[in-house]
């Protein structure tokens, strides 16, 4: 400890406050962000390429906003990085402008509940204009990968007709700025369910022909009754058009060829899961004469949809579907080349080249991807093609060529990933990540997608993450897998600076009164590690600790059941938690044997601090290298004690925090640095990232409006080894990083 720190600690200990500035904010600090790579990593429901331009395509994801290909770039570039509203990263439909290539259109909104808005641009959404609407959105809930819902008139595109999920059909006039019901359409809608995570399909898709002015087709993938309709005049009058598949099916998605056929893909649900059968029809609107095309039905096959659809410009017999949900073999792709009479199942003749992103080769065989729901063929190039799964996007450059066809990701760009946890740890590599669906890495290379996930377990979830402050190679991790029961070990530890891993497997907890499962077996059982790496503290019920990498495990006496703990980084000794039942703080002064009371004078009442769900940040940190020194953040408040928590100040006063971390201090400093997602106090506007370097005291703006990514944040950290580097997780647009920026 020098010198600046010894006499503040010596202050605290005969009561004395130290002596903050001036509590507030400081001037604004640029910073120049940027993505951690992996590499897509989520669901983008929909792939649309532009019908004007070659090379302009469009991407939309569930939770992390819309995307557009930058042919002369080479990748992809996210359009709502600015956006302040988390609801808008979830994207419903998109629609780029049949005669302007510098138009575009999207509708936007998470779910039933959350705001909705359709977006206008005139520069390929670099900027947008945002028209709020009373109909609600699904861009993240079932049904997502129907469509395209939103739709311009390409004789008249001024006008677009938007179809609902559970308002009917709405249009525009003036090019997106107004929007009305459009009155005696056949289905009204089935109003929003009360049920919380209820929707409805509602209004799969609108078309217009692009042959045929006024000639305009709707899809409802709501139950019961005719599911197609048709209007001749543009959406004046409309009428059911009979016939297609058998009762049970409802339309998800369609295409029309430059022959004025109609093709679609038909569902006994709108997905992504929940689907067991499905077929594909075609319409000839000219005698309305339909055919069934639906590729051949294989015996090894129990289920299977289908939802893209796709049709080549040059030639309309040239045609494309996805399968959705099939069991007994992997999602594919079909191609028909003379109009769905005979189809070619693309896996079986296919390979990926994953390298670019190395995560999806997770068996050591990268299949060929589930919940195909957005499949395209480029308009300018047939032999081009790209199909979304539920982990990336794959395209091939050879879709009209025999003989093997080669697909990589197509992903250079997309960062679409839910960040549940990450560590930077005091040596060997920078960040450890723990991800929602993908497990998480170890990120050597922050430009560099990493070369596999976590294994050993593999858990597709991984909720904590814990490295010993003074031996940072030795690591450990808790996580879930999307079952309720975790089917193995759901803890691991790593002496290698998370590059191996090995599972850990401490004796069964007791059984609850409710039945429920024990929590290593579900994931919530939550481990720590000492300073030294010697003991490991596992959070099941009783709390265990092992002092042998797990291989004997004894109760530790004074923790509560199931409370989130947090090791000293500098000295070996020393565990903390909170006891709730006590409303105190709780301290191991002997590796982790016994756990009792400290004084903690100074903190208020500690319900506010609680973890309820194991994805939760710790609320109670500790500074690295220096010993006894403690963060604390209760509510939105938050507070420092540097006598191993005997005494606790109040801090980052200016501030309402969300999340917090900590990083190496600034030049002079005897405090970390501080890193915050939080909001001015007293002030009930957006979130904003701020960095302290006196202790909370004081604090500075280190973003702005144009880096906000929807304000879906999940938790932040410095980085222990480089001032000013702080690293962000976001639910939705990856890993973050930024660094203090010279201009």
């Amino acid at each position: 400890m020098n010198g600046l720190a010894r006499s503040a600690l010596a202050l605290l200990l005969i009561g004395a406050t130290l002596p903050p500035a001036a509590p507030g904010t400081a001037p604004a600090i640029r910073y120049a962000w940027r993505n951690v790579v992996v590499g897509g990593g989520g669901f983008a429901p929909g792939i649309v390429f532009s019908p004007v331009e070659r090379g302009l395509a469009y991407l939309r994801t569930d939770m992390g906003g819309a995307y557009r290909w930058s042919a002369r770039e080479a990748r992809w570039r996210p359009l709502q990085d600015d956006e302040g509203e988390p609801s808008f990263m979830g994207i419903e439909s998109i629609a780029p402008d049949p005669v302007d290539p510098d138009r575009v259109y999207m509708a936007a909104g998470m779910g039933k509940d959350a705001p909705a808005a359709i977006f206008r641009s005139n520069d390929r959404g670099a900027h947008w204009v945002r028209q709020p609407v009373p109909f609600a959105m699904g861009g993240n809930e079932d049904g997502r990968g129907l469509g395209e819902r939103l739709a311009i008139d390409p004789h008249h595109p001024a006008r677009l007709l938007f179809g609902s999920r559970h308002d009917g059909l709405w249009r525009s006039t003036d090019s997106g700025v107004h929007w009305a019901p459009v009155p005696g359409f056949p289905r009204p809608g089935l109003g929003r369910p009360a049920e919380r995570r209820a929707t409805h399909g509602g209004l799969a898709f609108v078309l217009f022909d692009p042959r045929r002015d006024g000639r305009v087709f709707v899809g409802s993938a709501d139950p019961g009754g005719v599911h197609l309709f048709r209007s001749d005049d543009g959406g004046t009058a409309w009428r059911a058009v009979p016939g297609g598949p058998a009762y049970g099916l409802v339309p998800v998605k369609g295409v029309i060829g430059g022959d004025g056929v109609l093709t679609l893909t038909y569902d006994d649900g709108i997905g992504p899961n929940g689907i067991t059968r499905g077929a594909v029809w075609r319409l000839d609107p000219e005698g309305t004469a339909w055919t069934d095309i639906t590729p051949p039905h294989r015996p090894e096959v129990t289920g299977e949809g289908y939802m893209g659809v796709a049709v080549t410009r040059q030639d309309p017999r040239i045609l494309a579907v996805s399968t959705v949900d099939r069991r007994g073999l992997v999602d594919t792709v079909w191609r028909s080349a003379d109009a769905g009479r005979h189809w070619d199942e693309l896996w079986r003749r296919s390979t990926r080249d994953v390298r670019a992103s190395p995560f999806l080769d997770l068996d050591g065989k990268a299949n060929f991807g589930h919940w195909i729901a957005g499949l395209a063929i480029d308009p300018f190039d047939p032999d081009h093609a790209a199909y979304v799964t539920g982990a990336t996007m794959y395209e091939t450059h050879q879709f009209g060529r025999p003989g093997t066809m080669a697909w990589r990701p197509w992903t250079r760009g997309i960062e679409q990933t839910a960040i549940i946890t990450l560590i930077s740890p005091t040596g060997g590599a920078p960040l450890i990540s723990g991800f929602g669906d993908i497990a998480g890495f170890r990120h050597d290379d922050l430009a560099v997608s990493p070369p596999h996930v976590h294994l050993n377990p593999y858990l597709t979830n991984t909720n904590t993450l814990d490295y010993a402050g003074l031996k940072p190679g030795w690591m450990v991790r808790s996580g879930s897998t999307h079952s309720r029961i975790v089917p193995g070990p759901s803890l691991a530890w790593s002496d290698d600076g998370g590059e191996r891993w090995r599972p850990l497997v401490p004796p069964p907890s007791r059984p609850r009164d409710d039945g429920a499962p024990a929590p290593e077996q579900t994931g919530d059982a939550a481990i720590t590690i000492s300073a030294d790496g010697v003991t490991m503290v596992v959070e099941t019920d009783p709390p265990r600790r092992s002092d042998d990498q797990g291989r004997s495990w004894t109760p530790i006496a004074g923790l509560p059941a199931r409370s989130r703990v947090t090791a000293d980084k500098a000295d070996p000794r020393r565990f903390y938690a909170l006891d709730f039942a006590r409303d105190t703080l709780v301290r191991s002064d002997d590796a982790g044997r016994h756990f009792a009371p400290v004084a903690a004078i100074g903190l208020p009442p500690l319900a506010p601090a609680r973890v309820t769900w194991r994805e939760a940040q710790n609320p109670l940190l500790a500074t690295p290298a220096r010993a006894g020194a403690l963060w604390l953040l209760v509510g939105d408040a938050l507070y420092r004690s540097i006598d191993f928590g005997g005494h606790w100040q109040r801090t980052g006063r200016p501030l309402a925090i969300a999340y917090y971390g900590l990083g190496h201090a600034a030049p002079g400093s005897v405090w970390p640095a501080l890193y915050a997602i939080g909001r001015p106090a007293g002030d009930h506007g957006r979130l904003a990232i701020w960095r302290s370097t006196d202790g909370g005291d004081t604090w500075a703006r280190i973003n702005d409006d144009a880096h906000q990514w929807g304000l879906r944040f999940r938790v932040i950290s410095g980085d222990p080894r480089r001032f000013g580097r702080v690293y962000i997780g976001t639910d939705g647009r990856g890993l973050l990083y930024g660094d203090p920026s010279p201009r």
